[in-house]
């Protein structure tokens, strides 16, 4: 909580710097300038009242926000003077994390609501099995449950790993990648099977959907493998991890024994598992057909430390990737997103010798490279949950798809660096990019 005291005490000092100096300031003016002095003074380590100047006290506004916007955003401004920025008013409240995963690592719902079509379902006897001690209830639907219930928030969402409900998926079978207007397409679809993840990443776009409180399991999987013989298409890449970790609670739920005996009729579709997790024992007792992808999404262990909390550590990943690997599985790579940071270079160099070291490129599908994005909506939530966060000190712009994003200079710089490592080791992996302008993906030559 010390951290939530020390934040609100940041913005309540930049408050009342422009309440008490400019007072002639319209609203929306004064939020934009709070906001600036907040992520300044956060950003640099001062106080609010070091920024300023006695001379900038009686400057005009465009002046004022001008000399802030300069010293906020340093790299980006000397190449793009008109900049788009995101300066939403900014509250604190204290939405602390649950700390159960974080003490044990260990998943363990308390609550187990289970709708009354799959009441008598394997997936439903498995967590009975598993979690005796939880308290089970069943419901008519999840529509219903969250009908009567709907005051869920942050508070409710910190704690989703608490609460499973298992239902009965009836539509949201399938889909395309839903890649960014304007961006690059990759050709993927999505296996949507399941929604909700134990691990809290301090940059995951789940976390505007706080109308979730819990992690929720279709029971009915076999109708997802009916619902698939009409849409497969010969050739296609298809994965689960949109919306949920791959392999995080596969241990309990088994799906991933069930989905590669299903692909093992479909030789012709690539299927991939995208974790952090390294819940892998289901896979390597259990025969594939060769067309069984298993990623693992990478980053410097300082990334990990400080934005993915209760997942698997760098070395956890690679070692698990390595067993995957000796199974006879391909294994794929996503650095994404990759986070920029000062010495970001030296930290992603270190973690590519790692990899390499320990995985030949023959046994690699794919690697794919993203750059922090996310919707404006989503900055705001995060600094509600992770108030002590770094990756929102860098300087992330309104980009070419409304995201929240690194500076196109910044991002071709990133990408340039990354290709050079991986291709350092290898020129023959697939590399593609996720989520990233065509005309990035042309200059790059990808």
């Amino acid at each position: 909580m010390q951290v939530y005291s020390r934040e609100s005490s940041r913005l309540k000092s930049a408050e009342a710097l422009v309440r008490e100096n400019f007072p002639r300031f319209g609203v929306n003016k004064k939020q934009e300038i709070t906001r600036l002095l907040y992520e300044i003074s956060k950003r640099e380590g001062i106080l609010p009242v070091e920024i300023l100047g006695p001379q900038d006290l009686s400057a005009s506004y465009p002046w004022i926000k001008k000399t802030l916007l300069q010293r906020r955003y340093p790299l980006t401004y000397q190449d793009q003077p008109s900049l788009k920025t995101y300066l939403p008013k900014l509250r604190f409240q204290a939405y602390p994390l649950n700390s159960t995963l974080a003490k044990n690592k260990k998943f363990y719902p308390k609550k187990v609501f289970i709708e009354k079509s799959v009441i008598s379902s394997a997936l439903a006897a498995r967590f009975k099995g598993f979690f005796p001690k939880a308290d089970f209830e069943e419901i008519g639907s999840f529509k219903e449950y969250r009908a009567q219930n709907k005051d869920s928030g942050i508070a409710d969402y910190n704690k989703r790993q608490e609460t499973v409900f298992i239902v009965r998926e009836n539509y949201d079978f399938f889909k395309k990648c839903p890649c960014t207007k304007c961006a690059s397409a990759c050709g993927y679809h999505i296996f949507n099977l399941g929604f909700g993840c134990i691990y809290e990443c301090v940059y995951c776009y789940l976390q505007e959907y706080t109308n979730t409180p819990g992690i929720i399991l279709p029971a009915n999987i076999g109708d997802f493998f009916n619902a698939f013989n009409a849409y497969k298409k010969e050739g296609m890449r298809i994965g689960s991890g949109e919306f949920t970790d791959s392999l995080a609670l596969d241990s309990w739920t088994g799906y991933s024994l069930e989905l590669i005996d299903f692909f093992n009729k479909h030789p012709q579709v690539t299927f991939e598992f995208k974790t952090k997790s390294i819940e892998i024992d289901n896979l390597l007792r259990t025969k594939h057909a060769g067309n069984i992808v298993v990623s693992w999404s990478l980053n410097p262990q300082r990334v990990i430390d400080e934005n993915e909390f209760f997942s698997s550590s760098l070395e956890e990943r690679l070692a698990a990737a390595k067993r995957c690997v000796a199974r006879g599985y391909k294994v794929g790579f996503h650095f994404d997103p990759i986070i920029y940071f000062s010495g970001w270079q030296d930290e992603y160099a270190r973690l590519m010798e790692s990899l390499f070291a320990g995985i030949k490129p023959k046994d690699i599908a794919w690697i794919s490279l993203g750059t922090l994005r996310f919707r404006p909506e989503l900055k705001t939530v995060i600094e509600s949950r992770f108030p002590n966060n770094k990756i929102l000190d860098e300087e992330l712009l309104l980009g070419y798809d409304n995201k929240l994003r690194y500076s196109d200079k910044m991002r071709y710089s990133v990408y340039s660096y990354m290709i050079s490592a991986i291709r350092g080791y290898s020129n023959d992996i697939e590399l593609y990019l996720c989520m990233e302008d065509k005309n990035m993906r042309s200059d790059l030559n990808l």
